[in-house]
């Protein structure tokens, strides 16, 4: 049984995809806004994020909200904030690529302690409270139990903030490509945090990321039995308006973590965030 406010958070991720499952007719006609270079937001993502935003509102008043689309100028809390993406991967939702999410977590002085990921177009709901587990549609998930890269399929993402290091990046591919499976980049870093929950992928790590891109995967990694870290191997930064802008962050299994973490240093990775 979810407790009450996963419970908020899950009417509340539902009402946004329902938003974003009525606009697919209307792609070619939705007023586009380029927030920065190759990062886009639309009209889609600002009536999601309304619609969280009053659903979670009339749930817990009394607690802040981050939101990726305006969300935080509806007043933060000292303590407790919900951390809202109303749109992971508006880039594919944009070209009809279906592979998008809405992600909540609330945080606790910058720590999650309960997450919502919700796939609309699969109707998918992932759910984590903190020493309660994970689940998918209301079923118990856990990492993958592979031992090391070998044979592994991992995650990871281009963000455009982040070409300055994409070489970097690529030797970092380069390595991992010798004994690893495949590199699969999604568009969705929330839904890639949610894939290594359940064992869809085996790990994922990606810089430039934003606290509602992780929040939640975070936590439902960590629920599911993962690792998350940075690229050095320390503890990922406090996912609210108080930690940094943006992060690397590597996830997976204790085991698999520890090796990519591994690889991303021998790369020369790890070092380009000196």
């Amino acid at each position: 049984m979810l407790n009450p406010v996963v419970t908020v958070m899950t009417k509340a991720a539902r009402s946004g995809g329902g938003v974003l499952l009525r606009n697919i007719a209307k792609l070619g006609s939705l007023n586009v806004v380029e927030k920065g270079r190759q990062d886009y937001a639309s009209e889609v993502d600002a009536d999601a994020e309304k619609v969280i935003i009053k659903e979670l509102r009339r749930g817990y008043p009394e607690y802040g909200i981050i939101g990726e689309e305006g969300g935080s100028l509806v007043g933060k809390n000292a303590r407790f904030n919900f951390v809202i993406d109303p749109l992971d991967g508006t880039s594919n939702y944009l070209r009809g690529f279906p592979h998008y999410c809405v992600s909540i977590a609330l945080v606790d002085n910058g720590e999650p302690t309960d997450a919502v990921i919700y796939d609309p177009l699969r109707n998918e709901l992932f759910t984590a409270s903190r020493g309660a587990g994970a689940q998918l549609n209301e079923r118990k998930i856990r990492v993958s139990d592979r031992k090391d890269i070998a044979g592994a399929v991992i995650g990871t993402g281009f963000p455009p903030r982040e070409r300055a290091r994409a070489g970097a990046q690529l030797d970092c591919i380069r390595a991992l490509l010798v004994h690893a499976e495949d590199v699969r980049r999604t568009g969705s870093a929330a839904l890639d945090l949610a894939y290594v929950a359940c064992g869809r992928l085996d790990a994922y790590f990606e810089a430039g990321v934003k606290a509602w891109d992780i929040a939640a995967g975070a936590l439902l990694v960590r629920e599911a039995g993962g690792r998350i870290s940075d690229f050095k191997g320390a503890n990922t930064a406090r996912m609210d308006d108080k930690g940094p802008d943006t992060r690397p962050l590597l996830a997976g299994n204790v085991k698999i973590a520890d090796s990519l973490q591994k690889v991303i240093s021998a790369s020369g990775y790890a070092a380009a965030f000196n």
